[in-house]
Formats: structure tokens, sequence, C-alpha cells
């Protein structure tokens, strides 16, 4: 089956290029993304340097002097449109079954959950209705970003979806778990931040010097469970 899903290419600056697929948080139009990216790194555009996906789109950045280097009949962002639209035309709009299940431990005690009362109040919820909410659903890794590592997970029950900090904190600690919206995820390394924090995890999503980098891809699937601060204390050392 041929791609029936529409699409857009716009211009990101004088380098990239941006595939559009839609504008929402979408199982079936992210497996298009993770199809495409995946496609291009299996057979890659010439004098392309990296491929960016997210949600709905998939940004791909190319080296403007090395497109001369190959050919000057066109402009560097023709050249790599016209490859992009042939690639495109072999897409399917075949249904990607979702990645592999990755159980991930949260202790959300309130030490490590500053947020979590916050949360449970503005819903008329207990902490404990919050917490077997956040833990009952299995939820996609849409795309990683913001961090290295940090993975953006939807979508949380409707009866915990909580809009960001107002004011966001100037330091979350590496490991916090927290929700923006309908999303939910967790912060890689040490950094300013805006998610409501609901918990925090021992696992680290983001080894450098790791043969695996980062602990998730897009396409991933995730599930929370609880651990008590005994546990996470453990399983941090």
């Amino acid at each position: 089956m041929t791609l029936t899903n529409p699409y857009e290419i716009f211009q990101v600056g004088d380098h990239a290029i941006t595939v559009a697929f839609g504008n929402e948080i979408d199982a079936h139009i992210n497996g298009l993304v993770i199809n495409f990216f995946d496609e291009l790194k299996a057979n890659p555009i010439p004098c392309v340097v990296d491929l960016i996906p997210a949600y709905a789109s998939l940004t791909i950045v190319y080296d403007i002097v090395s497109i001369w280097q190959v050919q000057q009949q066109r402009s560097a962002s023709e050249w790599i449109k016209a490859d992009v639209l042939n690639r495109l035309s072999h897409l399917t709009d075949a249904y990607r079954p979702a990645g592999s299940l990755k159980r991930i431990p949260v202790c959300y005690a309130p030490s490590l959950a500053p947020d979590l009362d916050y949360v449970a109040s503005t819903h008329q919820l207990t902490t404990n209705e919050v917490i077997t909410l956040h833990t009952a659903h299995v939820y996609r890794v849409y795309m990683l970003g913001f961090l290295p590592g940090f993975p953006y997970l939807a979508t949380v029950h409707p009866k915990i979806a909580t809009p960001r900090k107002a004011q966001p904190r100037k330091l979350v600690p590496a490991g916090s778990v927290g929700i923006a919206g309908e999303q939910t995820g967790i912060y890689a390394l040490p950094s300013p931040g805006g998610w409501q924090l609901i918990g925090q995890t021992p696992v680290q999503m983001f080894k450098p010097d790791g043969e695996q980098p980062v602990a998730l891809s897009p396409g991933d699937q995730v599930q929370f469970y609880s651990i008590s601060l005994q546990e996470f204390n453990h399983l941090k050392a």
C-alpha cells in the first residue's frame, strides 16, 4: 500500500527541511515518522548529516557545500527535496507494531515527588490514585529531545493530565518523572524544567560512554511500576 497520509515539506533555515505528516499526538502518524527515519538510516541520502524525528515530523539536515560538490544544476534544497519526494513515493501506510516493552521503576515518595500533591489536588484525587493511574498505562515513546535521552511518552490518563508549571524550576534532578499536559517524561540529566514532578527513577536514562547511550528509543513502549524509597536508594547505589 502506498502512502496515503497527507504530508507537507517545508524549509528550515538554509540547510534543513522538515517532512510533517500531521500536527497531533497520534501513534499511526508517529509510526510513519519512524518508518521514514529507519528508511533514511538504512538507505542514506547523500550529503545528509543528521535526521531528527519528532512526534509527527522528520527534519533532514544537509551539507550545502557537499551538495554543490555533487551537482550544481539545482539549489541544495531543491536537490534534497527531489530525493525526499522520491523516497516518500515508496513509503507505505503499513502499520508499524510498537517496539519492545521496558518496565521502569519509579519512587513516588514525597521527597522525590514535589508536585505529586499538586497533581492530586488539582484533579480531586488522592496521591495513591495518581500513582495507580500513572503506572496502569503502557506509554509509547514518541520522540527523544530537549535533553539527550529525554523520552516524550504519551498519553497519560485524562484524570492526571496537568499543564506545565507557570514558573519552571532552575534545577530538576536526573531521573525525575514528570507530567506536562497529556505527556509524561523522564529527565535524563539535571536541568531546568517546568514539568510537574511526581516521582523519580533510579534508572540512568543517558550513558554517554555506554554502548547504547540512551535507554529508550522512539517506538518503544514503557510501563512504570512503583517502588519504595528504600528500593530506590538501593537501586540508585
